[in-house]
């Protein structure tokens, strides 16, 4: 199978659909396997936590404040299990707090709080100082909504707290807690939430990040000068830098736009980012030969979901298509050569 590097401009054109299968023939998701990251918690760390809280409320008889920040302040991975308990990520919880007690808690520094008791789940909390307030803050609002339970809404709306667990407040807690959660209800609400989701999107840069590396890598050991652009970087001459120039930004001869994405929408405004570097390419050109050459790396299965979009990136680069199983050629598939070093 020739892949779209190995062709010219010609060939690409006249035979542009078995083209796209030889991306598509390389192109892997991702998605069922994650990084960890930094702060990940391990599921018994999250189990002592929640059988700490469990002992402090009598099995969630008894909310009270009180006792819940004491063991927040000295198993501070109690507090995780008390938002999850919510089903509240950190900035939606500062915003009830905020609202219910009048401290100020801001959402900042709530995702700061709750990060830092993720990297080390079981290192006391300061007891003193605006931190400890605000701690005291999240925890009365907890005790608080998860003892209400679920207020009566309109029937086209949907309560946050209308869970299996938390529907009938400190009730439900407490018989949930004695004789177990009902499967189905478990996977209802899996549903409705998408498992890993709060994971899986604290680690998306990382996942992208992956795609990266391996392009350092190829032209670290191809001794290619690089300069690796920065998220959300300004770089003169590019209204959105690209992910990689080659040699320098004072002198570009080839960009490169590593694009990884499980969503065919995605990968649609992905290829259309590639499309419009090519135009830049081209807008400069004299003597009929583009400023810097154009070169896509891609992963993922939303990549593969869109024919008429591989074709685009295809025509875009001239060609200039790899993915993380063909990588090792980059460097000797494109101008990338001329800059060999190693």
């Amino acid at each position: 199978m020739k892949f779209p590097f190995e062709a010219t401009v010609a060939e690409l054109e006249t035979n542009l659909d078995s083209f796209v299968d030889a991306v598509f023939s390389c192109l892997e998701s991702e998605f069922l396997v994650m990084p960890k990251g930094e702060g990940f918690v391990e599921y018994p760390v999250f189990e002592q936590g929640y059988e700490a809280l469990k002992r402090v409320t009598a099995a969630f008889s008894s909310l009270a404040p009180g006792p819940v920040l004491q063991l927040a302040v000295e198993q501070p991975i109690s507090l995780v299990v008390l938002r999850t308990m919510l089903g509240f990520t950190p900035s939606e919880w500062a915003y009830v707090a905020r609202r219910r007690t009048g401290v100020d808690v801001a959402q900042g520094a709530a995702r700061t709080i709750d990060r830092n008791i993720r990297l080390a789940p079981l290192r006391p909390l300061p007891t003193k100082g605006v931190t400890a307030k605000r701690v005291a803050a999240l925890v009365t609002v907890a005790c608080q909504m998860l003892a209400e339970g679920a207020s009566a809404v309109p029937e086209d709306k949907l309560h946050r707290l209308d869970k299996a667990d938390t529907r009938r407040g400190s009730d439900g807690l407490r018989s949930l807690a004695s004789i177990g959660v009902p499967y189905a209800m478990l996977l209802y609400e899996r549903f409705l939430g998408r498992p890993f989701a709060g994971h899986r999107d604290s680690v998306s840069e990382l996942v992208g990040d992956s795609l990266e590396s391996a392009i350092e890598n190829v032209l670290a050991k191809g001794g290619v000068s690089y300069r690796k652009t920065k998220r959300a970087e300004r770089v003169p001459g590019f209204d959105q830098a690209p992910d990689f120039i080659i040699p320098s930004e004072f002198n570009p001869r080839v960009v490169i736009e590593a694009k990884l994405t499980e969503d065919d929408g995605t990968a649609r405004d992905k290829v259309t980012r590639v499309q419009h570097l090519a135009e830049l390419a081209a807008s400069g050109q004299v003597t009929g030969t583009p400023r810097f050459e154009v070169v896509a790396c891609i992963a993922g299965r939303g990549f593969a979901e869109r024919r008429k979009d591989i074709e685009k990136l295809i025509l875009a680069t001239s060609g200039k298509v790899f993915t993380l199983q063909n990588l090792d050629r980059l460097v000797d598939s494109t101008s990338l050569a001329a800059f060999r070093a190693g």
